[in-house]
């Protein structure tokens, strides 16, 4: 949808313009991410409500007020209590949401998950690339920055999110196989969600270690409080900064050349999946090795560990970040 078409919708729905009616069967979707109101997240939510028009079904996003497993956990509940016929969670916490996942799936409630692999109680998570390969993408452009050397430090959103953890897992296993000379300080500090702490951090990080070479932020708002921690000590060009964030929100550090650049994938393609997902599965449709499905190309699921892995990577650099905010990304 072009941006122009975005604020017609916008400008219909605040003068109270009827959308299209619902079927009285029509599958209703609530999709829990890890926190309300930042770009990345709104990207999602622009796709979730796109997706839920096209299918003429009812999909809603519930962003928390911050990355707080309990806030979700007391999402799924009131999800629950609404007895909607899917939950899609994009988890702070896998373990936490165990319990409440399973108490949705036994009161009959579809459960998609997303950036949460092998994640308990679900009938499918997606994933838009393999935790090892985004992972050592990062570790290889890293060290290529570098030069195979100096100190590095690692940010993500929590100690307790699997996905950003085994991204860190990826990229710190490889900078360690092939580039030995480079070292990392200390082993990871879970503040890659609030970009107030990212930034605190990072400052804390360069003051204790002067000779700091880069930061790898795995965390939508991690690489933009690392950067503003960079610009701020004014080390641009002399400290990259990595990791997945939102085009719009970090072009001009990019193009100032303080935000190095990273990969992602596209979040409001990963609210359109929630959304077929969600949809396939309240229909009783099911999920079959080779099939192809809106969003996700042929899909070759681990029907053991319940995930769906496609490789759907887009590279952030000064060449493509425009493009990408454009988007509203």
């Amino acid at each position: 949808m072009t941006r122009r078409a975005l604020m017609v919708a916008a400008a219909g729905l605040a003068l109270g313009a009827a959308a299209p009616a619902l079927a009285a069967d029509a599958p209703t979707i609530g999709v829990v991410v890890k926190i309300g109101g930042i770009p990345w997240f709104n990207a999602m939510e622009a796709g979730i409500k796109e997706r839920a028009k096209e299918l003429g079904v009812n999909a809603f996003m519930v962003g928390p007020t911050s990355a707080d497993p309990a806030l979700q956990v007391r999402a799924v509940e009131d999800l629950i209590a609404q007895k909607v016929d899917v939950i899609g969670v994009v988890p702070n916490d896998a373990q936490v949401l165990e319990p409440v996942l399973k108490r949705a799936m036994d009161a009959g409630i579809k459960v998609v998950t997303h950036e949460s692999p092998k994640q308990e109680n679900v009938n499918w998570d997606f994933e838009l690339t393999s935790s090892q390969s985004f992972g050592e993408a990062y570790g290889k452009r890293l060290a290529e920055m570098l030069g195979g050397k100096g100190k590095y430090a690692v940010f993500v959103g929590s100690l307790t999110v699997p996905l950003h953890n085994a991204w860190a897992d990826a990229a710190i296993a490889y900078i360690k196989k092939n580039y030995p000379d480079m070292q990392l300080i200390g082993d990871r500090y879970g503040v890659a969600e609030d970009v107030d702490a990212s930034r605190k951090t990072a400052l804390d990080l360069m003051r204790a270690n002067p000779d700091i070479a880069g930061f790898l932020a795995f965390g939508s708002q991690g690489p933009i409080g690392a950067a503003r921690a960079v610009e701020e000590r004014r080390m641009g060009g002399k400290i990259a900064v990595l990791g997945p964030f939102s085009p719009g929100q970090g072009k001009s550090l990019v193009h100032d050349g303080i935000l190095s650049g990273g990969y992602m994938w596209n979040p409001k393609l990963a609210g359109k999946i929630f959304v077929t997902l969600g949809t396939m599965l309240a229909k009783g449709e099911e999920i079959k090795d080779g099939m192809t499905i809106e969003g996700l190309g042929e899909v070759h699921p681990d029907f053991e560990g319940k995930d769906i892995i496609v490789n759907e990577l887009v590279e952030i650099n000064d060449k493509t970040v425009d493009d990408l905010a454009a988007m509203g990304l």
